[in-house]
């Protein structure tokens, strides 16, 4: 398309690879088409990665990855399901972790009134509020 519009203007392409482009596509319908179909390939592609991501998080790892154990010949599925106790003490240690983070120090909040000098900035809104006649 660069070449088209230097050859309409009167310019001559300076490149060697521009001269031949613009032999070979003078009008860029060519580069035209092979932007746009890599452009919607791009896109047909980033549809159909999100659009199958989903079957990823379905797929149930517990059962494919699960440990089989052998007892008289019969294949018997052994699942380790966590526990309840194993989740009170993770939260204990969790919850017990983070408090040990904190520093425990006296706070003292001190409020002083500090007084302003004169600004002219301030004085402003009084030229606002004073009623109409």
């Amino acid at each position: 398309m660069i070449a088209f519009i230097l050859l309409q203007a009167g310019k001559q392409p300076t490149s060697e690879a521009a001269k031949k482009f613009a032999e070979l596509d003078p009008l860029g319908i060519g580069m035209t088409v092979i932007g746009v179909s890599i452009v919607f390939l791009s896109l047909m592609l980033l549809y159909l990665t999100f659009k199958n991501i989903a079957k990823l998080y379905s797929i149930d790892y517990k059962k494919r990855f699960a440990r089989k154990k052998v007892q008289s010949g019969e294949l018997v599925e052994v699942v380790s399901e966590p526990t309840g106790e194993l989740g009170a003490a993770i939260g204990m240690a969790l919850f017990l972790y983070k408090n040990e983070m904190h520093d425990h120090e006296n706070t003292f909040l001190t409020i002083k009134k500090v007084t302003k000098t004169y600004s002219p900035w301030s004085s402003k809104i009084y030229g606002i509020r004073k009623q109409l006649k």
